[in-house]
């Protein structure tokens, strides 16, 4: 029995889903409901989908900073477990007067006051999430990566559409690749934008599709989008995720590629987001590091 079966066997529980933008977090609570779990889902105000209402058993939005409110109705709800799934938008942390939406409560304050007040701590991706989970697990709620519950929606390797990189774009691969890890590496992004071994766009705090936008601006056709796991990549948050948007966002951007890191990537929708591919003319081609030429 494969471990992904021991994870789909376990017994029914109440589990706690933070949701944020975009369709995992349906997709995790839709897994969840099918195993036999509870799901007692709080959604992130402004980012997570109402349409979470109808599928979890419990749910209620929350402000991001509300984050002893949140362990309040996890906990009354008898969650000890929880998963988090769902893109945050981090750049909304730094925009004018959008804390007072968000205002944070005592014990998110106690958590994050050096990084969001104070800045003498970062406020990198990783810090911020293991802060979260440290607080959570402060307070009796431990986190699981939400790949548990779905591992189905996981890349596996190989040329995934029809169409297959040539030559010259599978040196654009492997050079985009160690791009993307190393920029990984410093927790600054996931997707790097290549085209003849020159980096055209790298993937920052504005997510991949501006990525990929700002790239098509400057470069208009034809290049290589690289999407990986950080190297020191947490499953438990910050998963790579893509879907039919990225790959309609490639095609008005002018791209040919897409690169995916296999067994560390979801793939929403997948058989709807290859279709849509293969009409588009968009290549996916999923790897793992071994299976590139990686030498300089």
């Amino acid at each position: 029995m494969t471990q992904s079966q021991l994870k789909f066997d376990q017994p029914p529980k109440r589990i706690g889903l933070v949701a944020g933008w975009g369709d995992f977090p349906i997709r995790v609570a839709t897994s969840l409901k099918q195993q036999g779990h509870k799901v007692i889902c709080l959604g992130i105000r402004d980012h997570a989908s109402p349409n979470l209402a109808s599928i979890c058993d419990e749910f209620q939005f929350f402000g991001i900073g509300k984050m002893g409110a949140q362990v309040r109705f996890l906990k009354n709800a008898g969650v000890t477990q929880a998963t988090m799934a769902g893109k945050i938008f981090k750049h909304l942390i730094f925009r004018r007067f959008h804390v007072l939406r968000h205002l944070p409560d005592l014990l998110t304050l106690r958590y994050f006051y050096s990084a969001l007040v104070a800045g003498t701590n970062d406020c990198r991706d990783d810090s911020l999430l293991t802060t979260v989970t440290r607080l959570y697990s402060s307070q009796g709620i431990d986190f699981v990566p939400a790949t548990d519950f779905a591992p189905q929606l996981l890349a596996s390797s190989g040329n995934l559409t029809s169409t297959k990189p040539s030559p010259a774009q599978l040196r654009d691969i492997a050079y985009g690749w160690k791009i993307a890890k190393e920029m990984g590496r410093h927790d600054i992004g996931q997707s790097v934008v290549v085209r003849n071994q020159t980096v055209i766009a790298v993937e920052a705090i504005e997510g991949t599709d501006e990525c990929i936008r700002r790239a098509g601006q400057l470069c208009q056709s034809g290049f290589v989008v690289v999407k990986v796991a950080k190297p020191q990549q947490d499953l438990r948050f910050d998963v790579p995720t893509i879907g039919q948007g990225t790959i309609q966002t490639i095609h008005q951007a002018g791209g040919k590629v897409l690169t995916i890191e296999a067994d560390k990537t979801i793939i929403l929708d997948e058989s709807a987001t290859l279709q849509l591919a293969d009409r588009l003319g968009i290549c996916i081609a999923s790897f793992r590091d071994q299976e590139l030429n990686l030498t300089d």
